[in-house]
């Protein structure tokens, strides 16, 4: 039976925004980045009270069915609790429906609040293996929550042969002259629109081409940056999702012209640019008039809680 929890407790939760796949890491690889959600919570006596400002706003549901309210409470029964009410501000920066795991975002804020809430009653918080697999079944696949749970980089994976799937993740300290550009259109884009895209088989070849970028892609990371641009190479995703977001693959394909190494950031319709220089101005332009934001971003650690 769940232990109800005292009302004035508080925490405040800092989550990274993250992207996945990063080229050929479809579903397994992942990065966090230094674009957060702060997450306010006390408990009450009784009642729910919901806030968002920011992205998001006047578009989520502010009542139970609010993401971050279900992995609280998810968060908190897998810890033996249960709190008599709450008050949840929800202050945003991860742009909603981009490619910049705000779902997971989310999914990973609210289990990180309730293991604040546990902390602050005095009982044993779950550990980040726990908290990756509690974001991930929110998710369906582990990439972007792992990134937000662990920070840095992520090289994550499902065991789906039982009834219930298991993730897991572990991280990849990423080199420090590694620099990470976004391009950010206003369109958005869901992932299960761009996920039918795919098809159901890839060619034996296509396979090993993306197995070969993709173990690249975790020694590009970590020692190697010179070798970014052959490891973001990718055939199983970015091309089917092309016709999608027209806009995203045309500012994709300028950018790699250019000696960059860009990807669609999970499901776009973001870019991510990673490179160890300054974008070159005629990149930078490119992408503007396509009407994208750049913004610098750093590699983020993990989800912090006070």
């Amino acid at each position: 039976m769940s232990e109800v929890l005292p009302a004035g407790l508080a925490t405040t939760v800092l989550v990274p925004a993250s992207s996945a796949n990063l080229g050929p890491g479809f579903d397994s690889l992942g990065i966090a980045l230094s674009l957060y959600d702060e997450i306010e919570v006390n408990t009450t006596e009784s009642g729910l009270k919901v806030a968002v400002e920011g992205q998001g706003a006047g578009e989520v549901p502010l009542d139970g069915s609010h993401l971050v309210v279900r992995a609280i409470e998810r968060g908190l029964a897998a810890g033996g609790a249960a709190a008599p009410g709450l008050i949840v501000q929800c202050h945003n920066k991860i742009p909603h429906s981009r490619g910049l795991g705000s779902s997971a975002a989310a999914a990973v804020a609210g289990l990180g609040v309730a293991n604040g809430l546990l902390a602050k009653a005095g009982r044993a918080v779950l550990s980040d293996d726990v908290l990756v697999q509690l974001a991930s079944e929110f998710e369906g696949h582990p990439d972007n929550a792992a990134a937000s749970v662990l920070g840095g980089a992520v090289v994550s994976w499902s065991e789906t042969s039982g009834a219930t799937p298991i993730y897991a993740a572990t991280r990849l300290d990423v080199h420090p002259d590694i620099k990470i550009v976004a391009a950010i259109p206003e369109e958005q884009s869901s992932t299960a629109h761009t996920r039918v895209l795919l098809p159901e088989a890839v060619t034996h070849v296509d396979a090993r081409f993306n197995i070969s970028r993709a173990a690249l892609l975790t020694v590009a990371l970590t020692a190697r940056p010179d070798l970014l641009m052959t490891a973001t190479e990718d055939r199983l995703h970015q091309p089917q999702r092309a016709s999608a977001m027209p806009a995203s693959a045309d500012v994709l394909a300028y950018l790699r012209s250019q000696g960059v190494a860009a990807v669609l950031s999970g499901a776009g319709p973001a870019v991510l640019a990673l490179t160890t220089v300054d974008l070159p101005d005629s990149a930078v332009k490119y992408a503007e008039d396509q009407g994208f934001s750049l913004v610098a971003m750093a590699v983020s650690a993990g989800v912090s809680v006070r």
